[in-house]
């Protein structure tokens, strides 16, 4: 069995198996759409999954590149789904992981420019992060006559539904500046929404906005390691005992590799186990720090695996 589990690289894995992986952890990272939901729709398995993790002593963290809801709804929307074990302490969006990092570790010594919404303001607010506050735009104004705050001393671009030129233009300003910090919640491109179509993420904003200063942001999300980071200096975990588990491979599961976590793919979201075989098979270096060390059908496999 031991020997089944030194195997690294695309692993489909089941049973005795995962239990045996599953018992060899202390710390369970779970990515959230496609992992733990979709939509407003509980994956079968997942609320038994978390509770028999926790039952087991299991440190259990969800770590998600949305940024479009503070934790407070989050721990909202588990409860919604029936998910009773769930406390906000074990959550960490990009969100709320770009407020750490302004608050703790960039020694910050203004204010925040954001491009973003709902979520990011209220997790700065919760921070004590000072930002610049989201104006109404009056009609014809242009980035010759609008006005610029002097404090801003940090660019953050997160996904915005209201993104538009001027924002994208003011933000190009505040980083004339070289010691204007340049952060990004998450490098995502793109997110899938219903009916088969997408929407532009957070990076496709970012990119957008380091074409135009020649700059290069400091991501907070996955696959960037500060988000593990955030989730050592307040817990305490090691790598070397925790197992990320997420859908998606350019970020859940290279994010795993980045920090030295162990990585299973689960077939219920975005990436497939075509495109993780065809990373495995690829003489990229990129590509194949983004293959998934086992691959499961869902997170229903996981219930199976701790009933046995």
């Amino acid at each position: 069995m031991a020997g089944a589990l030194s195997r690294r690289g695309c692993i489909k894995i089941r049973g005795p198996q995962l239990r045996e992986l599953l018992d060899s952890k202390c710390n369970i990272l779970f990515d959230c759409d496609g992992v733990i939901w979709e939509g407003e729709k509980a994956i079968p398995g997942a609320i038994e999954v978390v509770s028999l993790l926790k039952n087991q002593g299991k440190n259990v963290f969800f770590v998600t590149n949305n940024c479009t809801r503070p934790r407070d709804s989050y721990m909202q929307k588990f409860t919604r789904l029936g998910f009773t074990d769930v406390q906000k302490r074990d959550i960490f969006s990009s969100a709320y992981c770009s407020a750490v990092y302004l608050r703790d570790f960039a020694n910050l010594q203004g204010k925040v420019f954001v491009i973003g919404g709902d979520g990011i303001y209220k997790e700065l607010r919760e921070a004590g992060v000072p930002f610049v506050e989201s104006e109404p735009e009056t009609p014809g104004m242009t980035i010759s006559d609008c006005p610029l705050h002097s404090d801003v001393k940090a660019v953050l671009v997160a996904y915005d539904e209201d993104f538009n030129f001027l924002k994208l233009a003011k933000a190009c300003c505040y980083l004339r500046d070289s010691e204007c910090l340049f952060i990004a919640s998450d490098p995502d491109p793109w997110h899938p929404v219903r009916g088969g179509r997408v929407t532009p993420g957070s990076g496709s904003l970012t990119a957008a906005l380091e074409t135009a200063t020649n700059r290069k942001a400091t991501v907070m999300g996955k696959p960037s390691r500060f988000m593990f980071e955030c989730i050592t200096s307040q817990c305490g975990a090691d790598a070397a005992q925790s197992l990320m588990v997420g859908d998606r491979l350019e970020t859940d599961i290279l994010f795993g590799a980045n920090c030295g976590l162990s990585t299973v793919l689960t077939l219920t979201g975005v990436s497939t186990i075509e495109e993780a075989q065809a990373n495995l098979e690829s003489d990229s270096p990129a590509k194949q720090n983004a293959v998934p060390d086992y691959v499961v059908d869902s997170i229903g496999d996981f219930l199976l695996a701790l009933k046995t």
